[in-house]
């Protein structure tokens, strides 16, 4: 493929420059891929979106740089910052303070997945340096996945909310833990203070700019439609602005959105649209973030012993997961049967599992090849698996509002032969 991109380039000289030629096309592509998984097979769009992805990095694309830096870096944790900054305005806090076992589950789940994934890499001989990282990787649930599916099904009810609260609690201890962890992989030996100062920097610094964007906000819906075009261009612009602040002085951007969108329900607690012009820039930028993870992640080094490591990864963690919520379960309002959909749900991983596993190769490349050998795989084959997991969940909850493509072929061809 790179000698077909050389030819390319000595002939195709675009004012955008061909990385941008090659990325719209790459888009397109994907694009047509999501439509034709959900229409025909009824599969979630991100499942076409990633596949295509996959295809482009096996092929040697060389559009996606490892490990991200620059604008990938920055389209990526804005992406990711859209997503989490409308899953946190979803999560009143006043809600943990009327059923406080739903917090019981998360914290269960949460801690039940790292240990787990942790024992079970040293087990499998995974040197401890690398364990510890790619325990905090699989923590990481994905919201974005999970909110794709959900729109992509036209999903509402307990199961659905249930789902999206506890991604969203995993990915805030996921980059928590995250970013202050690669401060501390190249130290061999650290006290409690040394261990506690970096994670209370990262939510410090979180918490400021998250404070900052919802006061901001706040002031501005006191006199602009929830709804209008220049309230979602001033929220694009201040979440962008978030990103590149909070990751410049040494917090989280994704964090930063997430705990901005907390605050600003409590702050504006009332009801409101999430504005039209603005989904259609998140979709994009989470299509074109599904795409990135996708490619990025197919350009990992695919071998034998590491393929073990990697199924029994992704193994360890879809059952503690499951069991994890079913251990908080009690007391939480739902039943039994709910909390085995809820943690089917939670399974995907994508684009802040691969944040998480750049920071920590950029923070040691020796240490990062290791969990990068490792984590990427299981990333690109649950952003895909997982998507699938998840339909399937909310189908088998029946808080689906659209029939399912395979249920429905399934019917219409028993009715034929009936």
């Amino acid at each position: 493929m790179n000698e077909i991109l050389t030819f390319w380039a000595q002939w195709l000289r675009p004012s955008a420059g061909l990385p941008t030629v090659q990325w719209s096309l790459l888009l397109a592509v994907a694009t047509i891929a999501g439509y034709l998984f959900q229409r025909h097979i009824g599969l979630p769009k991100v499942v076409g979106y990633s596949l295509v992805g996959t295809l482009a990095g096996l092929a040697g694309f060389s559009g996606a740089v490892w490990p991200l830096q620059g604008i990938g870096l920055f389209l990526l944790e804005l992406g990711i910052s859209l997503v989490l900054f409308e899953c946190g305005a979803r999560i009143p806090l006043r809600w943990f303070r009327h059923n406080p076992m739903v917090l019981v589950q998360s914290i269960a789940e949460s801690a039940l997945t790292f240990f787990a994934v942790y024992w079970a890499l040293l087990w499998l001989q995974v040197p401890e340096r690398a364990a510890g990282p790619l325990a905090v990787v699989a923590l990481a649930a994905s919201p974005a996945v999970l909110t794709r599916v959900v729109n992509d099904t036209r999903a509402a009810g307990p199961v659905t909310e249930r789902a999206i609260v506890l991604a969203t609690l995993s990915t805030l201890y996921a980059l928590t833990l995250g970013s202050a962890r690669a401060e501390l992989i190249n130290r061999s030996s650290t006290g409690f203070m040394d261990t506690v100062y970096p994670v209370m920097v990262v939510l410090g610094v979180s918490v400021v700019v998250a404070a900052l964007l919802a006061l901001v906000l706040r002031m501005a819906l006191r006199f602009m439609s929830p709804t209008s075009e220049n309230t979602s261009i001033l929220l694009l612009a201040l979440i962008a602005a978030g990103t590149a602040v909070a990751a410049h002085m040494g917090g989280s951007a994704p964090l930063a959105a997430l705990l901005g969108g907390m605050l600003l329900k409590q702050l504006n607690p009332r009801p409101w649209a999430w504005p039209r012009q603005l989904g259609t820039a998140s979709s994009l930028l989470t299509m074109l973030m599904f795409v990135l993870v996708s490619t990025v992640a197919a350009q990992a080094d695919w071998s034998g012993p590491v393929a073990g490591v990697v199924l029994a990864l992704i193994g360890v963690r879809l059952l503690a997961k499951v069991v994890g919520v079913g251990l908080g379960n009690v007391g939480s309002g739902a039943s039994w049967r709910q909390a085995l959909w809820v943690g089917a749900a939670m399974t995907p991983m994508s684009s802040i599992a691969l944040l998480i596993a750049s920071q920590f190769v950029m923070a040691s490349p020796s240490t990062g090849h290791l969990i990068a050998q490792i984590a990427l795989p299981a990333i690109l084959l649950m952003e895909v698996l997982g998507a699938v997991i998840a339909t399937v969940a909310i189908y088998r909850a029946g808080e689906s509002s659209k029939p399912w493509a395979p249920l429905t072929r399934s019917g219409a061809g028993d009715n034929r032969e009936s």
